[in-house]
Formats: structure tokens, C-alpha cells, sequence
């Protein structure tokens, strides 16, 4: 059976291209961050100083944002 991931939230700081986004989490790190394909399908914007809610990969590395609140 597969563990949940964590879920944290942050503050989108810069837009790159091809939906990556560098947020900023609530403990002050910097990560870089993919749009889920559920977000893309349905076609919500993600702007810079939106909160979101990012699932982090259990090796480090990128996360996803899964919600935008």
C-alpha cells in the first residue's frame, strides 16, 4: 500500500516556463514546483503571490501544486 505524501503550503514567488512555479513553503525553504495534470485539464491559473497547496516528493527534488486556495 502506498504512504500519503506531505502536503505543505506556500506562496508562488516566480513563474517559469512550462508550468514550474519557485515557491516559497512556510518553513522559508525555495522549491521548484510542476502544475498537476488535474489543474492543467481543468485550466486554473496559477499567478505569482497565490497560496498553494504542494505535494512534496518523498526524495526531495520538485513538488506539485495540487490546490490553489
Amino acid at each position: 500500500m502506498k504512504e500519503p505524501k506531505p502536503n505543505v503550503n506556500g506562496v508562488v514567488t516566480e513563474a517559469l516556463p512550462n508550468t514550474f512555479f519557485r515557491v516559497k513553503l512556510e518553513d522559508g525553504r525555495e522549491i521548484i514546483t510542476y502544475l498537476a495534470g488535474k489543474m492543467r485539464m481543468n485550466r486554473i491559473r496559477v499567478l505569482i503571490g497565490d497560496k498553494v497547496k504542494i505535494e512534496l516528493e518523498p526524495y526531495g527534488g520538485k513538488g506539485r501544486i495540487i490546490q490553489r486556495m
